[in-house]
């Protein structure tokens, strides 16, 4: 009887060891559902596209969510240059993904370019950033007043460095033009293919103020290097200690919002197996403690929702762009 008992259990435990290695395989199958990803950003290094990419492949890779991954720079245009290679090259290719975001809805339709968003594969939005104005360190200019004084007095002489034509940038001085009674076809807009050239412009002494995403300057706010003068967020962000336009009178909220998208003609399958990697990227500590370092607010949205939101965001930024004067 004893013997008996004894094989049972040896069988039940060969048993239970096998289901084990069975269910530790599909769990890692189903942790890795893309081996290998290529994420095009298209912007050069150093802005908020390329820390987005960088971003997500340390916390993709730090999670094993995706064994390896490849990030690639291709800068130019609002993004349109990088979008026009992915959709060209990338074509079925459910292991490739671009940034993307509100910049590029707004360079597409400044530069008319050939290609847009409706002809890649919404994968997920993931993050908003607020726009801030900041200036040089010397700068006399010490308040959103101090600017908005200066700048009516020769609109057309204060230059800004910022990101690419039409963008979340641009826009943000189109409607601050608008909020302060400045005329927006008189602004003298330095367009930049990234963050970080406009961030050399500021430092150099080349351009007198500059608008970007909050995490671009971050660094150099809090290196003393850059004087922040507004943020256009709603209310002033947890740990930051910048004053936003509102508060200041000028009644301005506009957020930079990042997203990726999948290329075009990828099967229902490889969308799904993105989509369900992103998600499980975005519910991770390292993804919200990436939140709260780059001051970046959690938008995230899936799929069919970012799919919704992008066709309703490409009517309302084309609006806002008529109404600045930056199209026609």
């Amino acid at each position: 009887m004893s013997l008996v008992i004894s094989r049972t259990a040896r069988t039940a435990g060969r048993v239970a060891s096998a289901a084990c290695v069975a269910a530790a395989l599909t769990i890692g199958s189903a942790a890795h559902a893309v081996d290998n990803l290529k994420i095009l950003v298209p912007a050069n290094p150093g802005g908020g596209w390329d820390q987005t990419g960088r971003a997500m492949q340390q916390v993709l890779q730090g999670a094993g969510l995706v064994k390896s991954i490849q990030v690639d720079n291709k800068g130019g245009a609002g993004g349109t240059i990088g979008l026009a290679q992915f959709v060209n090259s990338a074509k079925g290719d459910g292991n490739a993904i671009i940034v993307s975001g509100l910049v590029m809805v707004g360079a597409i339709i400044t530069n008319k370019s050939p290609v847009n968003l409706t002809q890649v594969t919404p994968i997920a939005r993931l993050t908003g950033e607020f726009e801030v104005i900041a200036v040089p360190a010397n700068s006399p200019l010490k308040s959103m007043d101090d600017l908005v004084t200066a700048w009516k007095k020769d609109p057309g002489k204060m230059a800004w460095a910022g990101g690419s034509a039409g963008g979340t940038d641009h826009i943000t001085v189109g409607l601050l033009a608008k909020a302060v009674g400045i005329d927006a076809t008189k602004i003298n807009y330095v367009a930049h293919s990234g963050g970080g050239e406009a961030v050399a412009q500021l430092l150099g002494g080349h351009l007198p103020v500059g608008v970007n995403g909050y995490a671009e300057f971050q660094a150099q706010i809090e290196a003393g290097k850059l004087r922040a003068l507004g943020i256009s967020s709603p209310k002033r962000l947890p740990g930051v200690n910048v004053p936003t336009f509102i508060e200041q009178n000028i009644k301005v909220e506009i957020a930079n919002w990042r997203g990726v998208f999948g290329a075009p003609g990828i099967t229902a399958a490889q969308k799904k197996d993105l989509s369900d990697t992103i998600d499980k990227m975005v519910k991770t500590p390292a993804w919200k403690e990436i939140l709260k370092k780059n001051s970046w607010a959690d938008f995230y949205l899936t799929s069919d929702e970012y799919a919704k939101y992008v066709t309703e965001e490409n009517t309302r930024v084309t609006a806002i762009l008529k109404d600045i004067g930056l199209v026609k």
